[in-house]
């Protein structure tokens, strides 16, 4: 693929280099991120809206991805530390349909329906298959975005999810939780074959999203001068500690210890009681929190978060809160200090955005 040198500098972000520094900074535990974004006051170029498309099209197609995305890009206003990123997830776990995973488009995500059936000991070892459709399409999405980008952009990588969320879509959810009381060991080691084709497919991607200092970035809104990438688990809302030592975590431990920068993905209350296990993951970086109820209303900076934030940054991680709103900016980094916190939220006007972030800079 011919791109040209890899991004140093960011044409849609004028002061790149010093959000940059302060995303640095957060994942070292010593900085605060504030992504914050507004509708533009006027757009960054003039680009006309993406056609109609099929759910085809809206998720796998490059050529009306790039329209869209860069439609959507150009009339973003990108406040704080926030940077014009392409977006190029399709599934709920792009890894899914790279190991064999059926794909199923709805509007509003790309679902992965199992392909191990019983019993689940005679489907071959698990690998990446570079010949199916939505590896194709992602690696063709993912070079049309970089040579697109002429220094607007940077490009994230598809979310590829691992670990037992993979094996559950594999699988199916209520198979698994009967697999990991009756088949432990088949657990364990269909894991370790996943995490051997994230790897393999994580290094693809970054080779070609890579920017000029060497780093990436991922869903989430996050970026790193190294490998980086948000990680997760969200079926051990199904199983508690023990589960977790003994098949998530040796695995989730493996993938941090091998990327440079990690955020994992805490989805909802239900997995709480994981998170001493978590927080037990030394080469882990930081935790985000998901509110199960924030899409009906619930928001991530409420003061019923603080608490765990609090215990979060006490264990030496960095935290990402999500969703938080505008007037709760302030109010959470009151309670919870800047250092090792990065806020997503929006604003109503650009000039919104541009008076939050100067108010901001005084908790740095």
């Amino acid at each position: 693929m011919s791109s040209g040198p890899p991004l140093l500098d960011l044409s849609w972000k004028e002061d790149w280099a010093a959000a940059r520094q302060h995303h640095l900074d957060w994942w070292r535990r010593a900085g605060l991120v504030l992504w914050i974004t507004a509708p533009r006051a006027q757009p960054a170029m003039e680009v006309p809206p993406p056609p109609a498309a099929s759910l085809e099209q809206r998720w796998y197609d490059p050529a009306w991805r790039l329209r869209q995305q860069e439609y959507s890009m150009s009339r973003c206003y990108y406040g704080g530390d926030s940077f014009p990123l392409f977006s190029t997830v399709s599934a709920a776990g792009d890894l899914g349909p790279y190991l064999g995973c059926p794909l199923r488009l709805s509007a509003e995500t790309v679902w992965c329906d199992p392909c191990i059936p019983d019993p689940p000991e005679r489907y071959p070892p698990i690998g990446l298959d570079r010949r199916t459709w939505a590896w194709r399409q992602h690696l063709a999405m993912i070079e049309m975005a970089v040579r697109a980008s002429g220094g607007r952009w940077l490009v994230m990588m598809p979310d590829l999810v691992e670990n037992v969320d993979i094996l559950a879509a594999m699988r199916g959810p209520q198979a698994l939780m009967v697999d990991l009381a009756d088949r432990p060991e088949w657990v364990a080691s269909k894991v370790a074959e996943i995490n051997v084709a994230y790897f393999e497919a994580f290094s693809v991607f970054a080779a070609l999203v890579r920017d000029g200092y060497g780093g990436n970035s991922f869903c989430f809104n996050i970026w790193g001068p190294g490998r980086t990438a948000k990680v997760q688990c969200d079926a051990c809302a199904m199983f508690g500690p023990a589960t977790f030592r003994r098949v998530v975590a040796p695995a989730l431990t493996e993938q941090c210890a091998w990327l440079d920068y990690s955020l994992y993905h805490l989805d909802g209350e239900d997995c709480l009681p994981n998170l001493d296990e978590l927080l037990a993951i030394e080469p882990l970086d930081a935790i985000e929190w998901t509110p199960r109820r924030l899409a009906v209303g619930d928001s991530g900076g409420h003061p019923r978060h603080w608490e765990l934030y609090r215990r979060i940054l006490a264990a030496g991680k960095s935290v990402q809160a999500i969703g938080v709103r505008f007037e709760e900016v302030l109010p959470l980094l009151d309670a919870c200090g800047g250092k090792g916190m990065f806020i997503v939220t929006s604003a109503p006007t650009e000039a919104d955005a541009r008076r939050l972030s100067e108010r901001v800079a005084s908790y740095r």
